[in-house]
């Protein structure tokens, strides 16, 4: 069993765990100052250090070279280069926040180097006022700590505790989160700590943060072997950083599935008991969403009924099903999902994988989940995300393939359906440009392997070569970048018109956010899919013909934009269309 370790406030701000070599020396700009190592593997410096900032960096036994510190706040001149200690005056003015709770809540989710023209935190405030127009509540932040070259998803990220520079660093973060809070809207930051990218990364040189194995993505990090509890610690530690020195309200941890522990009490438990703690005290909601690829509810089940005890997790489930009903596109692991009745199993079951066959991975997949006391909030949906549009060969949207109608319909259930929704940056206005996946690394050879490697994963699965968007050109970075101008033009706006009614309806009609699944009953009957959420009935048609269907509707609600009719209670949806009625 590995045992927690405490948070450690008493260390020094320049001491280091280092038990792996045998002489630690401080570099501080031209001076060299001697450390002695303690029974734990930490080492300190021997002379006094100054106060301020200051640049620095550890030499390891005889290499020449000093190296950047594990927990390292900023790096100036990059993940090879000096950490400098972080000083701040910053003075806050979200005193009044209380936070922001899941339940009920629309997530938006954006990457920092697109998301504006300018690609930097100060340039992202200048859209909040957008977000809150739409009825977000709640920013979700794609990956921000430090990586090596000049732009990158932020999954490649090595220094953890780092706020890249390229956005503006720590002091921009908290312009923002502060920013944020003014306006109402709480800030999920998506961390990664299954695994390290390939540049940049000198852990191993200090201590066995990683182990044996690999996972998608990587080595494994080193969570239940030999000297993992300060591993875990080094972790936790980053956790608690997000939620006290950032004010973040909720962190997305990526791919969960991907964290080999056989502890007793696994790390996402710690996290959760942590968290919970540090909610306590801060009197606001502090909240972890898992990216998990096991359709296993357990991960959200509360501690105190046997679960892991995270708020909430990603379902990709519901994804392929809106995707697949609305596209048509049956490849892949969208195969399953072909017939409608998996987009009404998903909404009223939560996923369709639940112990069933799964062509994709070859075998049984997920278990069920207990709809008769887990709330449908707990589950995050999304019908694109920065996953489901970059990792397609030209990041291209669903803009790009459905008409107005279909993105209205996408909307309609992914806004008025029952999980948590999530949007992706310019989702919300039909965006033309695409989201593709794009890389900077600085060394030749990675760069290479990476396109490489790129072309080489979708050639398997049947997708032409040329089609494949070389992620280290720079024009793919570019044309990933979002067009504001856009916004008020053609279908622009009328897509934009229909997510912010959406929005509105979430808010004023309390049986789009009840998170009882016994409330809501889900149907098909050909290509008409209908979801009844207590009085309001939710309707699409996937079809290429009209159809009518007897609902005893009053009022309708919402229309997708070719309109619906009602008369004496019976709805006729053009093809394609979809409504909202009462």
């Amino acid at each position: 069993m590995t045992t927690p370790l405490p948070p450690s406030p008493l260390r020094g701000p320049f001491d280091v765990w280092a038990p792996r070599p045998e002489r630690v020396r401080l570099r501080l700009g031209s001076e060299t100052l001697e450390m002695t190592r303690g029974d734990d593997g930490w080492w300190t410096p021997v002379e006094p250090v100054p106060e301020g900032e200051v640049d620095y960096g550890y030499l390891l036994d005889d290499d020449p070279d000093p190296r950047p510190d594990p927990r390292s706040r900023r790096q100036p001149d990059g993940v090879h280069g000096l950490s400098r200690r972080a000083t701040t005056s910053y003075e806050w003015q979200d005193a009044g926040w209380t936070g922001r709770q899941l339940a009920g809540s629309v997530i938006y989710e954006l990457h920092v180097g697109t998301f504006t023209p300018g690609g930097t935190l100060d340039s992202a405030v200048e859209r909040l006022d957008h977000l809150v127009d739409l009825g977000v509540d709640l920013v979700e932040v794609m990956p921000v700590n430090a990586f090596n070259g000049t732009h990158n998803w932020g999954y490649d990220g090595v220094a953890w505790f780092a706020v890249a520079e390229p956005y503006g660093g720590p002091d921009a973060y908290r312009r923002f989160v502060d920013a944020c809070h003014a306006r109402g809207l709480g800030v999920v930051q998506d961390v990664v700590h299954n695994h390290l990218g390939p540049s940049g990364n000198y852990l191993p040189l200090y201590g066995p943060y990683l182990k044996e194995g690999r996972n998608t993505w990587g080595d494994l990090v080193n969570l239940d072997g030999e000297g993992s509890a300060e591993v875990r610690r080094y972790i936790l530690d980053n956790v608690r950083m997000w939620f006290e020195d950032y004010h973040v309200d909720a962190l997305r941890l990526d791919a969960v599935h991907a964290l080999s522990d056989t502890s007793e009490v696994h790390l996402l438990e710690e996290m959760a008991i942590e968290t919970a703690a540090l909610s306590a005290h801060q009197r606001r909601p502090l909240t972890l969403i898992a990216e998990s690829d096991l359709n296993d509810a357990r991960m959200v089940t509360p501690r105190e009924g046997g679960g892991r005890g995270l708020d909430a997790q990603w379902s990709d489930d519901f994804h392929h099903a809106v995707h697949v009903a609305l596209s048509g596109e049956t490849t892949g692991y969208y195969a399953d999902f072909e017939p409608l009745e998996a987009l009404a199993k998903v909404c009223e079951k939560g996923f369709f994988h639940d112990g069933t066959y799964s062509s994709f991975r070859g075998r049984d997949h997920g278990r069920p989940v207990d709809t008769e006391h887990m709330p449908t909030w707990r589950l995050v949906v999304a019908n694109q995300n920065h996953d489901q549009v970059g990792n397609r060969a030209r990041g291209d949207r669903l803009a790009e393939h459905l008409d107005d109608d279909q993105l209205a319909c996408a909307a309609l259930l992914t806004l008025a359906g029952p999980f948590t929704p999530m949007l992706f940056m310019g989702e919300e206005w039909a965006a033309s440009t695409p989201f593709a996946f794009f890389t900077s690394h600085p060394e030749p050879d990675l760069g290479k392997a990476t396109a490489e490697g790129r072309i080489a994963e979708f050639e398997q699965m049947g997708w032409d070569p040329d089609d494949v968007l070389d992620p280290q050109d720079p024009a793919t970075f570019e044309r990933s970048r979002l067009d504001w101008d856009e916004l008020g033009q053609g279908r622009h706006a009328v897509v934009l018109d229909c997510y912010r009614r959406l929005g509105r309806l979430r808010r004023e009609l309390p049986q789009l956010t009840d998170p009882s699944f016994a409330s809501l009953s889900a149907s098909v009957e050909g290509r008409l899919f209908t979801l009844r959420r207590s009085d309001v009935v939710l309707l699409v048609n996937a079809g290429e013909t009209e159809v009518s269907l007897d609902v005893d509707a009053a009022e309708v609600l919402f229309e997708t934009p070719s309109g619906v009719r009602l008369d004496a209670g019976t709805v006729t949806l053009p093809p394609h269309a979809g409504a909202l009625v009462r």
